[in-house]
């Protein structure tokens, strides 16, 4: 971590090119969402079976997030960056010129090795570009790609494959990581690997019990938000019927309050992340809650509670990786390894557990579990001892 009491300007300019890069590397696993259905008809594929561009690619991310801490964490990290952006660019451009399911799925496993190992490394990366009292503030910029391209770059990605084909989609993905390449090799300082880890190191993080709670509680608000994030369409036409104006007005509604929450952390995180963090799942999960209800079903509120969601979920997002770095200490590269690897399993759970709920019961149900499951993790946090004893500075 860099010690000094403040920042240069070039290490804040990296800070922002990594928030660019998180953009790029979000917007490529949860694209093809949207896309299923069309891909699919051109690989003669069923909508199911082609999920698994989107479900595997989540998993084997989980796996190469654990695995890259062990085999690539001493490489410098500028060279190690550009090198995972080019193999994305490269894994994106291979989709968009595929002609047979099995290249295009391969292509995309290929993108996910290095989208877990570019999540492995970053969660510990912007604590050494700038000073200690900032690390909040870094966090929140750098996860602000991942707000803005869960609902203001997927919805523009997918607008884009319904009138121009997804092939184009895939192939702008391409460029943007390649550009993406660019500015990391130009914007980031020299920040040199770390020695080899292997089970061990792993092991004693998964030992610390202050970590194991904060995992604990990412996977309950991770797999709720994407289990209810993954079929928000369906719940704007279908319960709610909103026509598809509305629903894009409602998406970016809720992209912008995602940004907003960024920002919100940004300010308060470095001194009061108990109370952010707990006032985040809270909105996330009374909104999910009260998204539902027949009382609530006008397009006014239902724009103040997808913004109420977006602004919490960005809480959420900001205050586990920089409460995961603050505990972790000196253990931040593999703590956040394996919370790289929660993450993107809980994705792939939250898809599934959607789809299963929607096979038996319908969407209202997945929404109130949704619901219950992100205030279970709100319960584990006011309860947990470990971060209700702790004081501002070890948080």
């Amino acid at each position: 971590m860099n010690q000094s009491n403040s920042t240069t300007w070039r290490n804040w300019v990296a800070v922002v090119m990594l928030g660019v890069a998180s953009f790029t590397v979000v917007a490529t696993e949860l694209a093809p969402i949207g896309m299923l259905s069309a891909i699919g008809q051109t690989m003669q594929q069923s909508t199911s079976l082609t999920g698994l561009v989107v479900t595997l690619y989540a998993w084997l991310g989980a796996v190469a997030a654990l695995i890259s801490v062990t085999m690539i964490s001493h490489i410098p990290r500028r060279p190690l960056l550009v090198g995972l952006m080019v193999v994305l660019g490269l894994s994106n451009g291979v989709a968009a010129m595929s002609h047979s399911f099995s290249l295009l799925l391969g292509a995309r496993l290929i993108g996910a090795l290095a989208h877990g190992a570019f999540w492995a490394i970053i969660g510990s990366l912007g604590a050494k570009l700038v000073s200690e009292s900032s690390v909040g503030k870094a966090t929140a910029i750098i996860f602000g790609g991942v707000s803005s391209a869960s609902v203001i770059g997927v919805p523009l990605i997918n607008w884009i494959s319904e009138h121009a084909g997804w092939r184009l989609s895939f192939s702008l993905l391409a460029i943007l990581s390649v550009v993406t390449a660019m500015m990391l090799a130009l914007s980031l300082p020299s920040v040199s690997g770390t020695a080899g880890m292997g089970r061990r190191q792993l092991s004693s993080v998964l030992e610390n019990s202050r970590l194991r709670i904060v995992y604990l509680i990412a996977g309950c608000s991770i797999v709720a938000h994407f289990a209810a994030f993954t079929f928000i369409e369906t719940l704007l036409s279908s319960v709610l019927a909103l026509p598809n104006t509305w629903i894009t007005i409602c998406l970016l509604t809720f992209g912008v309050a995602g940004l907003t929450g960024n920002f919100i952390c940004g300010i308060f995180i470095d001194n009061y992340l108990k109370k952010v963090l707990r006032a985040g799942i809270l909105l996330v999960g009374l909104c999910l809650v009260l998204i539902n209800l027949a009382t609530f079903n006008s397009k006014f509120v239902i724009l103040l509670l997808l913004s109420g969601w977006g602004l919490g979920i960005a809480i959420v997002f900001v205050g586990l990786q920089t409460w995961i770095i603050r505990v972790a200490k000196n253990d931040a590269l593999p703590a956040s390894a394996i919370y790289a690897a929660i993450f993107n399993g809980a994705v792939g759970v939250g898809a599934i557990l959607g789809s299963g709920v929607l096979e038996h019961w319908n969407v209202s149900v997945l929404y109130y579990l949704a619901s219950i499951i992100t205030l279970l993790s709100l319960v584990l946090l006011c309860v947990s001892r470990n971060i209700s004893t702790m004081t501002a500075t070890e948080i």
